[in-house]
């Protein structure tokens, strides 16, 4: 069925004249999963011309809506003059006209409360954004710390250049306690602060998701604001990541609502900045995932620390956004009709694709976190490891990519306490294609138990 046959070597020259960061990098991956995932791109599935194909599910990126971003971006190209603008420098926080659209889409789609152009700063997609928090706000040694299970990658965003240090929070065992959501609380930074402390570190930035990547959880309001308090008295700087802040899921589809007997809404941390306008508030977004365009590289930080915003537009440079990008999603964003409409499309296709998946993992009583938001279905596996140990979940990811041509993210890294857990992330192929995968991965779990 599955054909894995391409494989890819790379050569290292033997003699080192690299720094020690770059003999570092050279030796040590980004992302356990990155190699794989090109691979298994070189060989989709396609239902007429490749029906034995790879699935990758393991890379946020939202496939299902770009053929009605592209048609708007081609439109916007073919119709209207470059200004002159574009061919010159900007500020380092981003062409004034590209801050007023944004800070006027926040207002409308986002954050739904006011919105300052002044207050934004942009920089190529989510990982300059996070690179530059870090190294604005971090001394090399102080503490970012992260509820777990989490993005692997933050773990280089805060130290690359920053050399700031990742601390994970591990808020519980087994995924059934995330099934209403995160679960962080006080104790929990209480607990961190002190063991970040106790080993002589500065516990500087505290960082939460939302929603959260890879569970798919909210934070209502109510948690958010009890956060926020510890963090002010505490003088902890607390940076809302609201990349997937749109791309939420319908929890009423008859397929999938089920599983949430609480209604929680997803609301933006801006509001909180407002009431409390502090310099340890800031909050991230990136075009990236909600409008499916990771390849553009269009971030930005939101704060009312003038200081911060100030060193950042100092050092922002190496940073920048290309001003052709940054005039071509302006010209998208000033189209509200559109923004409604590729915004209410995107979330029905999103939940279409989630509610294809759930159905395969209950059937099969795969434990999994239901999610109200993201791109990602966090999954347990552990049923079907012979020893609890790291190389054991690697060696089952592996297994079920080769016998199904599925990939998903494996869970090394995300800080979390269990082996066995993985990170699916759904919208990357039409329902079509799901429908396949998933009958896939059935008969893997099928085979597996017998």
């Amino acid at each position: 069925m599955y054909n894995s046959k391409k494989r890819f070597t790379f050569h290292l020259t033997m003699t080192n004249s690299l720094s020690s960061r770059g003999t570092k990098a050279s030796t040590n991956v980004l992302r356990v999963d990155m190699a794989k995932f090109f691979e298994a791109s070189q060989n989709l599935y396609h239902k007429n011309t490749n029906p034995g194909g790879t699935f990758p599910l393991n890379l946020a990126e939202n496939k299902l809506n770009w053929s009605m971003l592209r048609e708007k971006i081609m439109e916007i190209t073919g119709n209207n003059d470059i200004p002159d603008w574009v061919a010159g420098y900007t500020s380092g926080q981003g062409a004034p006209s590209f801050r007023e659209a944004v800070a006027n889409f926040m207002e409308k789609f986002l954050t739904k409360c006011p919105a300052d152009p002044e207050k934004l700063a942009f920089s190529a997609g989510a990982t300059g954004v996070i690179e530059m928090t870090s190294l604005v706000l971090g001394d090399p040694g102080d503490v970012a710390a992260f509820p777990a299970p989490c993005y692997p990658v933050y773990k280089q965003d805060v130290s690359n250049i920053a050399a700031m240090e990742r601390f994970d929070i591990v808020t519980h065992h087994d995924i059934s306690d995330l099934k209403d959501g995160p679960i962080l609380d006080i104790s929990h930074l209480e607990d961190t602060k002190k063991r970040i402390e106790e080993n002589g570190k500065n516990f500087k930035i505290l960082v939460l998701t939302n929603p959260d990547n890879p569970t798919g959880g909210l934070y209502p309001y109510e948690h958010l604001m009890q956060i926020t308090d510890w963090c002010l008295a505490n003088e902890v700087h607390l940076v809302l990541n609201e990349i997937y802040a749109l791309s939420l899921i319908d929890t009423s589809h008859p397929d999938i609502r089920s599983d949430y007997p609480n209604k929680v809404d997803f609301v933006s941390f801006a509001g909180i900045m407002e009431q409390k306008k502090s310099d340890y508030l800031h909050l991230w977004y990136s075009f990236s995932k909600d409008f499916g365009i990771s390849g553009l590289r269009v971030g930005f930080v939101y704060s009312f620390n003038e200081l911060f915003i100030r060193a950042y537009n100092n050092l922002n440079y190496s940073h920048l956004v290309s001003n052709h990008t940054q005039w071509v999603l302006e010209k998208v964003l000033e189209d509200e009709h559109f923004l409604k409409s590729y915004i209410s499309t995107n979330q029905k296709l999103l939940t279409e694709a989630y509610a294809t998946v759930i159905p395969t993992l209950k059937n099969a009583g795969i434990p999994y976190v239901p999610s109200r938001g993201s791109l990602f279905v966090w999954l347990d596996l552990s049923e079907f490891l012979d020893r609890n140990t790291q190389e054991a979940e690697n060696e089952l990811w592996l297994d079920l990519y080769e016998n199904t041509g599925i990939l998903l993210t494996p869970g090394q890294g995300f800080g979390h306490s269990k082996k066995g857990l993985f990170r699916m992330v759904y919208p990357y192929f039409s329902k079509e294609g799901l429908r396949v995968a998933m009958g896939r991965l059935d008969r893997y779990i099928t085979g597996k138990r017998t």
